[in-house]
């Protein structure tokens, strides 16, 4: 399994011709084991079934918790932190989930560009497909934009190889083909990764990246409590999480966002911290 950081450290390269391994990561083999051992010990010794029921439920939890916790890295390689030099620059990325948004993305590129400052855009490949100008005008404008899954499914934590694959590399094809640009960070949707898809990722070439701290703009009705949660403890090398797309906000306020990014990027600059591109961190990173 390669390390988090390794696409920064070289250009794309093609995609293997043959699929890795599925049991890649070092708790899918423990749960192999665990779950083949188990049937072992019962068919050796019915009696002890208790015993092995109880392991292999304690090794599903086990699971469970590595994919409910985005930040987690018992599931494979994660970026939460941007590279040590990044941080050493007082670089931090802003990155967005969920566009692009024909309404609100174009607000929000602006403000970007009114502070000088860059970002990630974790794009939905269907509405890459659908706002295609908008899609290369995040390229264009020096952002850079990556892969949040073909449809944004809401089941896909519990997808399988198969379903994972196709989500992963279907939004791979489609933003390739609309922008011209090959994404190279992969976000799962609202974080909660599968068990198997280390794996799907490593053949696509992908880094998989949550972040450091998120301002849950989703959620909220004004921009005090994402702003909260942003700035406590905010540090140089920190990667911030907050959304450009409108499907997923049960607060039905699309303008929160609108409200805090202005005070964040200002906040940014008091504190002599720079907002740049995860591709751009860890291109750099690679250069030193």
């Amino acid at each position: 399994m390669k390390n988090c950081l390794q696409p920064s450290i070289a250009p794309n390269k093609e995609k293997p011709t043959a699929a890795r391994h599925w049991l890649t990561t070092p708790a899918l083999k423990i749960s192999a084991v665990v779950h083949t051992g188990s049937v072992l010990l019962v068919v050796l010794n019915p009696g002890i079934w208790h015993w092995a029921l109880g392991a292999i439920l304690f090794n599903l939890l086990i699971l469970t918790a590595g994919v409910m916790l985005p930040k987690s890295r018992l599931l494979g390689p994660n970026m939460t932190h941007l590279p040590a030099i990044a941080a050493r620059r007082r670089e931090i990325t802003i990155t967005f989930d969920d566009g692009p948004d024909p309404e609100i993305t174009p607000l929000v590129l602006d403000l970007l560009d009114q502070y000088g400052a860059k970002a990630s855009f974790f794009c939905i490949a269907n509405k890459v497909s659908a706002y295609p100008e908008l899609a290369r005008e995040i390229i264009k404008r020096g952002h850079s934009l990556e892969n949040h899954t073909n449809s944004h499914p809401y089941a896909f934590a519990f997808f399988g190889p198969s379903g994972i694959l196709r989500e992963i590399e279907s939004a791979q094809a489609t933003i390739s083909a609309v922008t011209g640009v090959t994404p190279r960070f992969f976000r799962a949707p609202m974080g909660f990764r599968p068990p198997f898809l280390a794996p799907a990722v490593e053949r696509a070439n992908l880094c998989c990246a949550s972040w450091t701290r998120r301002g849950f703009d989703t959620f909220a009705r004004h921009p005090e409590p994402v702003l909260r949660q942003l700035l406590r403890n905010l540090a140089a090398g920190d990667i911030l999480l907050l959304h450009d797309g409108r499907p997923n906000r049960p607060n039905k306020n699309a303008k929160v966002i609108l409200e805090a990014l202005p005070r964040l990027l200002k906040h940014l600059q008091t504190l002599d911290l720079k907002s740049v591109s995860l591709t751009t961190a860890c291109n750099q990173a690679s250069e030193i």
